[in-house]
Parts: C-alpha cells; sequence; structure tokens
C-alpha cells in the first residue's frame, strides 16, 4: 500500500487596526500539486479587539474553501474519467 503525505501550511495576516484578518491555506501534494484558498474575517466595530478569534475564523474559511475546491477537483476528474455517459450538464 502507497502512503502519501500532502502539506498544508496557512498564512496569517492582521491589519494594524485588527479589524481585518486574511487566511491563505496552501496544500502541496506529492505529485507537486499546489492549491490555494484565501479568506477573511472582519471584526465588528462594537467588539473588542482578540486577534485569534480573527485567526480561527479566516484560517476555518480557508480550510473549508480549500475542502470545497478539493472535492470539486475529485468530481470533475471522476466525471472526466467516467466517460461521456456520466458528464454532468
Amino acid at each position: 500500500m502507497e502512503s502519501k503525505r500532502w502539506n498544508v501550511e496557512i498564512f496569517v495576516d492582521e491589519d494594524d487596526s485588527d479589524d481585518l484578518t486574511t487566511a491563505t491555506a496552501v496544500l502541496y501534494t506529492n505529485a507537486g500539486r499546489r492549491h490555494e484558498s484565501v479568506a477573511h474575517a472582519r471584526r465588528n466595530p462594537v467588539d473588542r479587539p482578540v486577534p485569534d478569534i480573527g485567526d480561527e475564523l479566516a484560517a476555518g474559511r480557508a480550510l473549508s474553501d480549500l475542502a470545497a475546491k478539493l472535492l470539486g477537483d475529485g468530481a470533475d476528474d471522476v466525471a472526466r474519467l467516467a466517460g461521456p455517459a456520466y458528464e454532468t450538464h
């Protein structure tokens, strides 16, 4: 059985006022493929700044988007390899 390892790096950036957090999730596969998703979290102006919350929300959203992209890629590959009988329109 072949074992594979995919690595995900998450880069988190916060603006100077802690109002906006941006997270970029990057997946690297053994085959050298790279997938990337970017997501944001905005602090409500009436809330006090808690950077960890923005980090968690932005990173979670980026990972969620990355998961959706991977699922879409897999579904596209299945449809392509299954032939015309299984293609969706």
